[in-house]
């Protein structure tokens, strides 16, 4: 089993929802509202006055074979507008219960 942190600008919400729709990823927790600067450039997103954007995100639980097709509709989201911001990192997991 793998977890996956994505983080994303707000404004890919919707997207990000469908991806996991039609991949049938099911199992995730989300934090609406979180804060950062990527380390690749873009603009920070602090939900200030200075910098007014906000991040979403999500860690997501799925099968290893999963994973791929996952971050390769990422990557697709992430290249049709890269200064948005979205980041995904895959890390291994064990189910607890």
């Amino acid at each position: 089993m793998k977890a996956v942190f994505i983080s994303y600008n707000q404004a890919h919400t919707l997207q990000v929802n469908a991806i996991l729709d039609k991949l049938e990823v099911r199992g995730f927790t989300r934090w609406a509202l979180t804060e950062g600067r990527g380390s690749n450039g873009g603009e920070p997103h602090y939900g200030t006055h200075a910098w007014p954007s906000m991040n979403t995100s999500l860690m997501v639980f799925c099968k290893n074979q999963e994973v791929e097709p996952l971050l390769d509709a990422l990557r697709r989201l992430d290249a049709e507008a890269p200064q948005q911001g979205l980041r995904a990192f895959v890390l291994d997991a064990e189910e607890g219960m």
